[in-house]
């Protein structure tokens, strides 16, 4: 007679990466201090930091994330640093 099989468990499945949702600030340099927060209904995002106050508010759309309203931020700290330079 042969042997009974051992059944084997499936391999686990690996997690879906999460993307932050808190950020180190540009102007203050603190870490993990800017928050973001996303109102789909009214279409706006936010990020704020809780140390400097520092803010910036962009809309939104249902494909943004909060990487990216930090992002557009930090794009448009560059462009105004761009400009001061320029004049």
């Amino acid at each position: 007679m042969g042997k009974r099989k051992k059944a084997t468990k499936p391999p686990p499945k690996a997690k879906d990466p999460t993307l932050e949702k808190t950020f180190d600030c540009p102007f203050c340099g603190q870490e993990q201090s800017v928050d973001s927060f996303i109102n789909r209904k009214k279409g706006i995002g936010r990020v704020a930091c809780r140390s400097c106050k520092a803010t910036h508010a962009m809309s939104v759309n249902t494909l943004t994330e909060a990487v990216d309203i930090f992002a557009d931020w930090i794009d448009s700290c560059v462009e105004a640093n761009q400009e001061k330079q320029d004049v």
